[in-house]
């Protein structure tokens, strides 16, 4: 790749990171005003990512949301309002429907976090839910993210007979607010 190519790659991958925090973790950071459902103007987004020294306009942020494999954003019809999908440490409302999942949905992790995920169960520690994966291939994706991956297989279908509800995020990501240790085991493939 030309230097110029891999400069802009770096710096749009900085300003979809830069997105992630304010709009998942941290609006206050850069004073940004997110509404109870999450949702921020695009506007606002833009002036005050410039002002905090990550430059970048709405066409980047579209391009950014529309080329996002994992479509970690959304945004309104008329491309005014933009959001997370998932993923949210701060109190937002994303208003989803629970939904029967799968008889079998999985989690990408780490080895050094399999001891205490087998001991008590996934939690949603400063998230708002714990994430589930429609595949193994996903959950490997993720899993490898944080070392040596370890895919774990949920029974969905006995937690949501449990009383469990389960709801399915914009981009396409399993959301619950717990799995028990005893819904867990060691996902073949």
């Amino acid at each position: 790749m030309l230097p110029s190519v891999i400069n802009m790659s770096q710096q749009l991958k900085h300003i979809s990171k830069f997105m992630s925090l304010v709009l998942r973790h941290k609006p206050e950071q850069i004073g940004l005003y997110i509404d109870e459902n999450g949702w921020a103007s695009v506007q606002e987004l833009v002036e005050k990512m410039n002002a905090k020294g990550v430059r970048t306009d709405s066409g980047t942020i579209y391009m950014l949301v529309e080329s996002n494999e994992k479509k970690r954003f959304a945004l309104n019809t008329d491309k005014t309002m933009i959001r997370a999908s998932q993923g949210h440490s701060i109190e937002v409302e994303l208003n989803l429907t629970a939904l029967v999942p799968p008889v079998v949905l999985y989690h990408g992790t780490s080895n050094r976090f399999l001891q205490s995920i087998l001991d008590h169960g996934l939690q949603k520690q400063t998230r708002n839910h714990v994430h589930l994966s429609a595949t193994i291939e996903t959950a490997t994706a993720v899993g490898s993210r944080h070392g040596k991956p370890v895919v774990l297989a949920i029974n969905a279908k006995a937690m949501h007979d449990a009383g469990f509800l389960f709801y399915l995020s914009a981009n396409k990501v399993w959301l619950t607010d717990s799995v028990p240790s005893q819904y867990l085991y060691a996902a073949e493939g």
